[in-house]
């Protein structure tokens, strides 16, 4: 019918996600560089998250640390700074400036007013001595290289000054100038985490001057990275692209008026595509995978039915919806899964219709293949969810 929107089914969103996120057997990549710039960005509050979901899309998963950590710490042609919604991802060099000028600008903005704001009720220094303690903290981060928190702080003590935090709240802590400061930099994307304490699961981190990058126009930057975003996880709606980047509804909606999104028919309504990906997707072959926790394809959509079913979400999500390791088959979430102390990957189906045989023996060989890359090295997620806590300690 004249006028009808293509409606695109559950299947082939399915067929589209196990391609164009590097999941299927075929589509695996051969770089952590190729991951990072097929799925945009790599949720990056989890270091060890960042190298689980690296490996799960690459054709030799043994490459996995090795090849991650050149590329974020020798080559640097990955990054890990403050992005969209102010979360910390791990971004192809090429796409940070699209990502400061589209996202950041506007969250450092807010991050560092928020700072001055909470200094000033705690009767901490001003705005002007904070000044001359970034300007110092930054030379003496220049001089280093790279450094942590704490040798930064021998090196310009004012970053030591305490000040408290939400006086008389629930709530109420101890800041100091270096945790809040740090952030505020990063955010403004003048520094960027660097090569961890301790190994790639290490929380623990230290600072290094960002390299330099263009500045971009705003509009321009977010037309960027909607194009981007809809080549990895389109179709999806607006509201699922409002919530990913955090913008406000106007934005988004001149982004997607910017880049020709054409407008498809899904479950939830309208939803939108590349004016090069109308057409439609074959089948690809059943694939299964064990995703980490904060996954960039659990977490790419907010609306999830399609590939999550709604009772699977008490096991699998924390009470800040935070989503824990995913077991996959064919297209859709199935169950979860969890690393035990001696390093078995236990792993348990949720979610059996249309789990058979063959089903259990790709998700086996996959607990295999990431038992083999991962070796010796225990993983706790960040953010633990119920189904996980059971699973790792039976």
């Amino acid at each position: 019918m004249s006028g009808q929107l293509r409606y695109i089914e559950v299947a082939e969103r399915r067929a589209r996600l196990a391609a164009g996120q590097r999941l299927a057997g075929a589509a695996r990549a051969d770089s952590p560089e190729e991951v990072a710039e097929s799925l945009v960005a790599l949720h990056g509050t989890d270091p060890a998250s960042v190298f689980l979901a690296v490996g799960a899309r690459l054709a030799d998963a043994a490459k996995t640390v090795p090849e991650t950590e050149r590329a974020l710490y020798e080559d640097r042609t990955l990054v890990r700074m403050h992005g969209m919604r102010h979360t910390v991802f791990v971004f192809p060099t090429g796409l940070v400036p699209v990502v400061h000028a589209s996202t950041g600008l506007t969250v450092a903005a807010r991050a560092r007013a928020a700072l001055i704001k909470d200094m000033a009720k705690a009767g901490a220094p001003d705005s002007e001595w904070l000044a001359e303690v970034e300007a110092s903290a930054l030379a003496a981060l220049a001089r280093r290289g790279e450094a942590t928190a704490v040798e930064l702080a021998q090196d310009e003590p004012r970053l030591r000054e305490q000040f408290v935090y939400a006086a008389g709240k629930s709530y109420e802590g101890v800041h100091t100038v270096s945790s809040r400061l740090w952030r505020v930099l990063g955010v403004e994307g003048r520094v960027v985490r660097g090569r961890p304490l301790g190994s790639w699961t290490s929380t623990q981190f230290r600072w290094a001057v960002a390299p330099p990058s263009p500045e971009l126009p705003v509009a321009e930057a977010q037309s960027e990275l909607v194009r981007r975003w809809l080549a990895a996880c389109g179709p999806a709606t607006e509201a699922d692209l409002k919530w990913w980047t955090g913008w406000k509804v106007t934005d988004v909606r001149a982004a997607l008026k910017a880049v020709g999104a054409v407008t498809v028919s899904v479950d939830e309504g309208v939803g939108y595509v590349l004016a090069d990906a109308v057409e439609p997707v074959g089948a690809v072959e059943p694939w299964a995978a064990l995703l980490p926790g904060l996954d960039p394809t659990a977490m790419g959509w907010q609306e999830r039915d399609w590939y999550c079913p709604p009772e699977l979400r008490s096991a699998l999500f924390d009470r800040s919806g935070n989503i824990g390791p995913t077991v996959w088959w064919d297209g859709r979430i199935v169950g979860g899964w969890a690393q035990r102390p001696d390093g078995e990957i236990a792993w348990r189906l949720l979610d059996t219709e249309g789990v058979g045989r063959e089903a259990r023996t790709a998700i086996e060989a996959e607990a295999a293949r990431l038992h083999a890359w991962v070796g010796p090295t225990r993983v706790t997620p960040r953010f633990r969810t119920p189904l996980e806590r059971e699973l790792a300690a039976a």
